[in-house]
């Protein structure tokens, strides 16, 4: 097969962590040809939609973990399948590569993640698709509405509608004396949605990432910890991860989100849940394969290898 991956720049790349990488190495190594291109070489001509790109012989070594055999203008129908991997932000460059895919996937391309599927999952708002699954949100600009929120819960997170990697995440308790400043500096003086949440205690046990590869949950999680007097587990913010089964709650959730994010042409999701409750569904570039790999030997790129392999009943 000839597998397109959409990408921030290459040599960015952190190759001994990138899902993305390892999903490339997962392909190489079963034979398929591997292509990479960023949202830049991306255009339409003529109603044609094609890239620029570059295929990609790979190597174990992640200090020089690829290097460029040939570039070409290729129509993204000539692909078997072309995965957008861009990371956020998802701005307006971001929503218009969007309409391209689309456009792409109309003319046959075969889109992981679909396109359509990119503009109305945003990742903190998706939630409000599964009510019965979260912990009292309030999503708003208004200052007033957040303090009254904070007085009612007494404890809560804060975080921006567009944040990743745990930007711009804070923890705001109702005696908190930068109370009034977080409220201010984050919705931008009311001018600015934020999602304001209950806080989960059961944030000190991790913040679980729980992979989901066309509808099916992989069997592990991978928990990020926070470290010592923080309240953000991401691993960007310097959480370690953990991986470990799933606990009964996650597949019940997974298992209920799974066939309504198929249906909507995400193939690739990153389920974020802290104790009981589901805190975001990520679809941009969910992250983690390769530390669930490393600790437990499951390998979720494989799952999605398999899946491309059958594409006849994909």
């Amino acid at each position: 097969m000839k597998i397109a991956f959409i990408v921030d720049p290459l040599a960015g790349l952190k190759a001994y962590k990138d899902s993305s990488v390892f999903m490339m190495r997962e392909a190489a190594q079963r034979g398929h040809e591997v292509f990479a291109f960023e949202i830049k070489h991306l255009e339409m001509r003529q109603s044609l939609v094609s890239a620029r790109v570059c295929s990609l012989l790979l190597s174990a070594d992640n200090h020089a973990w690829y290097s460029i055999k040939h570039q070409a203008q290729m129509a993204l129908t000539d692909f078997d399948a072309v995965l957008m991997r861009k990371d956020p932000p998802v701005d307006q460059a971001y929503l218009h590569t969007t309409l391209l895919l689309s456009m792409a996937e109309s003319q046959g391309a075969c889109i992981i993640n679909r396109g359509s599927a990119l503009r109305d999952y945003n990742e903190k708002l998706a939630i409000a698709k599964f009510p019965q699954f979260t912990s009292p949100t309030l999503v708003t600009p208004d200052m007033q509405s957040v303090q009254a929120f904070v007085d009612e819960h007494q404890d809560v997170i804060i975080k921006k509608l567009d944040g990743m990697g745990g930007t711009s995440i804070f923890r705001v308790r109702a005696d908190d004396v930068n109370r009034n400043a977080i409220v201010e500096v984050q919705t931008i003086e009311g001018v600015s949605a934020v999602m304001v949440q209950r806080y989960i205690p059961a944030i000190s046990k991790g913040d679980k990432r729980v992979l989901l590869i066309d509808g099916k949950p992989a069997p592990f999680s991978l928990a990020r910890i926070p470290k010592a007097g923080e309240t953000r587990g991401n691993l960007a913010a310097g959480g370690k991860g953990v991986a470990q089964p799933l606990t009964q709650r996650d597949h019940e959730i997974a298992e209920a989100l799974g066939p309504s994010l198929k249906a909507d042409g995400l193939v690739i999701v990153g389920l974020d849940i802290i104790g009981d409750y589901l805190t975001e569904v990520n679809v941009t570039s969910p992250t983690c394969m390769v530390e669930i790999f490393e600790q437990t030997g499951f390998n979720v790129a494989g799952m999605l290898m398999d899946l491309l392999e059958q594409r006849p009943s994909f």
